[in-house]
């Protein structure tokens, strides 16, 4: 489904030309693809200017913390910048479904999410349109937005993009998928992953620091997903000690057992199965050892 480059962001606004001038050669994300998005959407993620939304709603899937009672307030972007092979949603992020939306509806949206009472505004894989999501949330927080904000990342970005969300998102909730480039390069399109992922978070925690609970819901910091692939492709010890060194061992870490294979995993052999319970067990008992010790359901 391909999507026209009509401007949506408010271009006679004087304060967002450099903005504008970033999607006239796009740089937002690693792939510094350097396409004219405003023309036309022949990046990586494949969007123009306009924001694509695939769905939004409360979403009871996510972590404890995160969906609350009334659940996560879930915006599926369409598009990726990373593609992985094994996509759980590649109909979002390979196939591009979705529909149009402006930044006026996309406020409208989360002001409804929070009428709902939704817990946050959860934005799922939300970098290829960072600058229309900062001006959508600034205009939600003039008309009463209060809840906090995610950006739920597949990890491949830019300390520079991360930089300009500073006191827009309140919770950061990337994945770390991959250290070595082999397997970043075999599964993603994305082979210096690990590379611009790891400053990512680092500049993610330095912003919000670790994962603030109160009362059973998260109000601030930083929640890292890990999903284990079978067989070590996912390079999960490294994943560990990485985190454990350079971000603490306070750090809220989800070690994620539900991969199932998807999309083109059947061309891969070696994670075209599911992961043991003994591969899985013993990643948690590596991550306890290392004095890992939330979420508390993991670690206990």
């Amino acid at each position: 489904m391909g999507f026209g480059g009509e401007i949506f962001l408010c271009i006679n606004n004087p304060k967002l030309k450099n903005e504008i001038d970033i999607l006239k050669s796009c740089n937002i994300c690693p792939h510094n693809c350097g396409v004219d998005r405003t023309v036309s959407p022949n990046g990586v993620c494949g969007m123009g200017t306009n924001l694509v939304i695939y769905s939004f709603g409360p979403h009871f899937g996510e972590e404890p913390e995160l969906t609350g009672r009334f659940g996560s307030g879930t915006i599926f972007f369409t598009g990726c910048n990373l593609l992985c092979v094994f996509c759980q949603n590649y109909d979002i992020s390979h196939l591009r479904e979705g529909y149009g939306v402006d930044e006026r509806r996309l406020s409208e949206i989360m002001l409804l999410l929070q009428e709902r009472g939704c817990s946050n505004i959860n934005f799922v894989t939300p970098t290829h349109f960072t600058l229309q999501i900062i001006q959508a949330v600034k205009s939600a927080k003039t008309k009463g937005l209060n809840i906090p904000v995610v950006w739920n990342t597949g990890g491949y970005e830019k300390t520079e993009t991360i930089k300009m969300l500073e006191g827009i998102v309140d919770i950061y909730m990337p994945d770390l998928k991959f250290v070595r480039e082999d397997k970043s390069n075999l599964y993603t399109e994305a082979e210096d992953y690990f590379s611009y992922a790891s400053r990512a978070v680092t500049e993610m925690h330095r912003q919000v620091g670790d994962l603030i609970i109160r009362n059973g819901v998260s109000k601030r910091g930083l929640l890292i997903r890990h999903l284990i692939l079978p067989e070590n492709q996912s390079d999960t010890e490294e994943i560990i000690n990485f985190i454990a060194e350079e971000l603490g061992t306070n750090t809220y870490l989800n070690l994620m057992e539900q991969y199932h294979p998807c999309y083109k995993a059947d061309e891969y052999p070696l994670i075209n199965n599911r992961i043991s319970f003994e591969e899985y067990n013993y990643f948690v008992d590596y991550a306890r050892k290392k004095g890992f010790r939330r979420p508390d359901y993991i670690f206990k």
